[in-house]
């Protein structure tokens, strides 16, 4: 697993038990998510089609610093399904788990279309 992204929780990501607000961390891993997907497929009109179960594990509190890794699983035809992990940046402490986010490739119309895909390209391997 890769750890592309690092967040410092801040008050304003907290929720009532000042702890990290779930809906934010979602948003944060479906960002993610969807760059790692528009570098990989090399297409900027992708979207989620599909988030498995949200497997919360631990809590984030102010000022922990986290990470959100990111790690394809499946190439399809018009789709890239992906794995995620957050994990607590300073003591390692693994905080979510989703086992399955699938990414969509879709042309200008917003139909699906293949990508071409099989496997991991890194940027600088393109150039």
């Amino acid at each position: 697993m890769r750890f592309h992204t690092r967040k410092w929780i801040k008050p304003e990501d907290l929720n009532p038990n000042k702890s990290l607000f779930g809906g934010r961390l979602l948003a944060w891993i479906d960002e993610e998510a969807a760059l790692y997907a528009i570098i990989q497929l090399e297409n900027n009109y992708v979207v989620t089609k599909y988030i498995s179960t949200i497997n919360f594990i631990s809590s984030a509190k102010q000022n922990d610093i986290i990470e959100i890794g990111i790690t394809p699983v499946k190439y399809g035809k018009t789709s890239l399904t992906l794995r995620a992990e957050v994990r607590n940046k300073m003591t390692r402490e693994p905080i979510l788990t989703i086992d399955e986010i699938i990414m969509v490739n879709l042309n200008e119309q917003g139909e699906p279309t293949p990508h071409g895909k099989t496997e991991i390209e890194y940027v600088k391997d393109r150039l």
